[in-house]
């Protein structure tokens, strides 16, 4: 069944989304990434993606306490946040955290990434953010530009148990998901979830459609304008 998981980003404690200047806190849920992670719930979600953007944009996690009451939630919680040392690995699976996304930036260690996909393996999905071009192009700090297809090469003969392809111009907006680049992704045989510019059913569709198992969703989910639980149902 294709999986529809709502994005909970914080920043300082608070619910935060991305802009392309940097985080912004917001006002839905009053700011709480904890009540807006058990409306989630409440609707119907059956995993939930949540991103430290503290160490994402400054290499702090400061919010390992909120990752840590999302997941007394007692629903499966995916995590990350430009992920790209051991510690931070072991910091999110301390505190419960069922899948951590590798960040786009650890990938410019080939020797590491493999590292830590052997060490634990489906305990891992790999971030690929996606520019034009053809290209991975990392967000937050210090950010890296590699080249698709190769980097999709050696992480497939490493065994990378999945993708997460998030199209980054697309993120915040309501524009469409870029349905090429999961193609290209989805052609390297693993399963691959889709992030950015998710904002109706229709881009849900395409996105099942072009072999995607999955989607991020996230300011549309939090706002209102996708009904989480009609897109289950139109899904299912």
């Amino acid at each position: 069944m294709f999986e529809v998981i709502p994005a909970i980003d914080v920043e300082d404690g608070a619910l935060a989304h991305l802009t392309p200047t940097g985080p912004i806190q917001i006002g839905a849920f009053a700011g709480d990434p904890v009540a807006a992670a058990a409306a989630m719930v409440e609707a119907g979600a059956t995993r939930l993606h949540v991103v430290d953007m503290d160490l994402a944009f400054d290499g702090e996690p400061r919010n390992l306490d909120v990752v840590s009451a999302i997941v007394s939630l007692r629903v499966p919680v995916q995590a990350g946040g430009g992920v790209r040392t051991a510690e931070e690995v072991d910091a999110l699976l301390s505190v419960g955290v069922g899948r951590v996304v590798l960040g786009s930036a650890a990938l410019a260690d080939e020797a590491l990434a493999r590292e830590l996909l052997g060490v634990h393996g489906p305990r891992l999905i790999v971030g690929i953010e996606v520019g034009d071009g053809g290209t991975i192009r990392s967000r937050g700090r210090d950010p890296v530009e590699l080249p698709l297809m190769e980097t999709l090469g050696w992480l497939s003969a490493a065994r990378a148990p999945g993708f997460l392809v998030t199209a980054v111009a697309r993120v915040g907006s309501s524009i469409g998901p870029d349905v090429g680049a999961v193609q290209r992704v989805v052609r390297a045989g693993r399963p691959v979830i889709a992030a950015g510019g998710i904002h109706t059913v229709d881009d849900l569709r395409a996105l099942r459609a072009a072999g995607a198992v999955g989607a991020v969703v996230g300011r549309a989910a939090l706002e209102g304008a996708l009904d989480l639980a009609e897109a289950r149902s139109a899904l299912a």
